[in-house]
């Protein structure tokens, strides 16, 4: 059994470039896959290996700076859905494009998972998806805004553009981890925004605590792995990944007649040149002829 362990931190390193090898090095040693960030403002990141492993990384990050009240999602999985593991230097940990953001002065008012049924469903409470579009096209909560944003540095202007369209009302935010809505809370507040709320731990809190039965999501839930998306239980959905735009596909999607594997799905469909089709099929055969010798192509 594989533990794969989704994780976020907001702290001030110093010298966050200084943290990557050390950091590498030791998820290597221990076979833990996956990808992680650093950057200035903390760590974020998926890791997956076995649970010696993923203990051993969880309990290096806890020593990093200002790391000593980490918290992680966990989920299971019965393959390992990475290929290599990487350490990457960012600016932002989770890209939104403005400098005066600071989650580690102020954020919105935490919501459990348990009381976020009751917030989402009252009269007075705008609740905004802060996912890109392709995440929310596959899942999201009963009632909520999907602002149509493309990467979440488009989030700011969008607001602008769009704020008069909730006032008088309480916002509600939430994301797949609860990184994203660390930054918009903070956002919305140095606006002005005054009653603003966020889901804690995020839609993975959320399918993992609250049962299906009484549950207001839609859907699945995109995550950036090998699984593609997870359902109620965080139990592996029914989405696969597109081999060019890594856009997920639905069953019906891979049925559609444009639909090519690993060359192109209906959503890419017009995005790319003939030239990069070729080169995505020569990648496709590769892959396929790796995996009939019982291995993993190196760009997977």
């Amino acid at each position: 059994m594989i533990t794969i362990a989704a994780l976020y931190h907001f702290s001030r390193f110093a010298d966050y470039a200084a943290l990557r090898e050390p950091l590498l090095e030791l998820c290597q040693s221990y076979g833990v896959k996956g990808s992680l960030l650093l950057a200035g403002e903390g760590i974020n990141g998926t890791i997956a290996g076995d649970r010696a492993g993923i203990d051993v990384v969880l309990a290096h990050v806890r020593g990093l700076p200002g790391c000593a009240e980490l918290e992680w999602k966990e989920s299971f999985a019965d393959r390992m859905p990475f290929g290599k593991m990487k350490v990457r230097l960012k600016r932002e940990i989770v890209k939104m494009g403005q400098p005066n953001v600071d989650p580690k002065a102020t954020v919105g008012h935490y919501v459990q998972a348990a009381e976020w049924n009751d917030l989402i469903s009252a009269p007075d409470v705008a609740v905004i998806d802060t996912r890109n579009d392709y995440e929310v096209a596959i899942g999201t909560f009963q009632g909520a805004v999907d602002p149509g944003t493309r990467a979440f540095g488009e989030f700011p202007a969008w607001w602008e553009a769009n704020r008069d369209r909730f006032s008088n009302k309480r916002i509600a935010m939430f994301c797949t981890g609860g990184i994203r809505c660390e930054k918009s809370t903070n956002w919305l507040i140095q606006q002005g925004v005054n009653e603003v709320f966020h889901l804690k731990g995020g839609i993975l809190k959320y399918l993992e605590e609250v049962p299906e039965e009484k549950s207001l999501w839609q859907g699945e839930c995109f995550v950036f792995d090998q699984r593609v998306s997870v359902g109620h239980g965080l139990l592996p959905g029914q989405m696969s990944s597109c081999g060019a735009c890594r856009r997920p596909v639905s069953l019906e999607g891979r049925a559609h007649p444009m639909f090519e594997e690993g060359v192109r799905c209906m959503a890419c469909v017009d995005e790319y040149s003939e030239a990069d089709r070729e080169r995505f099929r020569e990648r496709q055969k590769q892959m396929e002829l790796a995996r009939a010798r019982g291995k993993r192509h190196l760009g997977v």
